[in-house]
């Protein structure tokens, strides 16, 4: 287990260091820059502010002051936000992005999970066919269709649930967390419908009816672990599209979170809001990866100790 995990915290520094290497010089090589508008700059203070943001010099110089920083823990300022660094705005955006996530992930984890093995255990019922149709729609369903549809349901004709708006662990949490949960939902739902099925096959199972073990114990202690093999393997890209993915629900309900000021700082050429957001978001994405990795040499130990 030792080896396995050596191995992948090794690659974890490589990749986040090409990552930084291909960003920057992608954001570098766009067309149009910072400081391009309508109304052209006079030559001196365009040079003035290309000197102050340190954008002056060849790409390679560029680069090293900017690996200097991220040394330091400096992400920069900045560019069209005056008086904020890239530090200031991630720490004011990224909480609400990362409670929508996590919020999104447990409904979608849990209900995915219930629904499929209750789907795998009355199979080819009624209530299997329903469960897998409603997890195709699940799938099928945009968020930009799907959230509006909640809204309108829950906020216009029941009067339930708050339309919009964000004010951290409240009821404004609940509609954009099962909205951005739900196509996760229906793909852990299939998948553990799929990974219980197959297990409730194996000759083990088998042996363990034959010794007149109760359902329910067979299904806990015996076939849970193996079935949720492949739900496991899907929580690393499930996180990462999760974290990544959360920009329209939060322009939908209106929540300040990470997404917005990343898709904006594209937009605006701010070299270093782009640089620090992919950082981050790649960073989690690599932790998060790692995570499941160890989970999964838990569960299977077939390969936390393969050699």
């Amino acid at each position: 287990m030792c080896r396995y995990l050596f191995r992948r915290l090794v690659f974890v520094p490589i990749i986040l260091f090409i990552l930084i290497t291909i960003t920057f010089f992608l954001v570098r090589m766009a067309p149009g820059g910072p400081f391009s508008s309508d109304r052209e700059l006079p030559p001196g203070v365009e040079q003035a502010l290309t000197e102050k943001y340190s954008l002056d010099g060849s790409l390679a110089s560029q680069y090293g002051r900017y690996l200097v920083r991220l040394v330091h823990g400096d992400l920069g300022p900045s560019l069209k936000q005056k008086d904020y660094s890239v530090n200031e705005i991630i720490s004011n955006h990224l909480p609400p992005s990362i409670l929508l996530g996590i919020t999104a992930l447990l409904i979608s984890l849990f209900a995915g999970v219930a629904a499929g093995l209750v789907s795998a255990l009355r199979s080819n019922s009624m209530l299997d066919y329903s469960t897998m149709a409603l997890a195709v729609i699940g799938i099928s369903l945009p968020v930009f269709v799907f959230g509006p549809l909640l809204q309108t349901l829950f906020s216009r004709v029941l009067h339930i649930l708050p339309v919009s708006g964000y004010r951290g662990v409240s009821l404004h949490l609940i509609l954009p967390a099962i909205t951005l949960g739900l196509p996760f939902a229906a793909r852990f739902a299939r998948l553990t419908r799929a990974g219980m099925l197959e297990i409730l096959s194996e000759d083990f199972i088998t042996t363990a009816r034959s010794k007149g073990l109760t359902e329910r114990t067979i299904v806990m202690r015996h076939a849970l672990k193996g079935a949720l093999l492949p739900v496991v393997s899907f929580l690393g890209p499930a996180i990462a599209s999760i974290t990544t993915g959360s920009l329209v629900v939060e322009k939908i309900f209106n929540i300040p979170g990470l997404g917005r000021e990343f898709v904006e700082s594209a937009l605006n050429r701010d070299y270093f809001m782009i640089m620090g957001t992919v950082i981050l978001y790649g960073t989690l994405i690599i932790v998060c990866n790692l995570a499941v990795d160890i989970v999964y040499g838990f569960l299977d130990p077939r390969v936390g100790n393969e050699n």
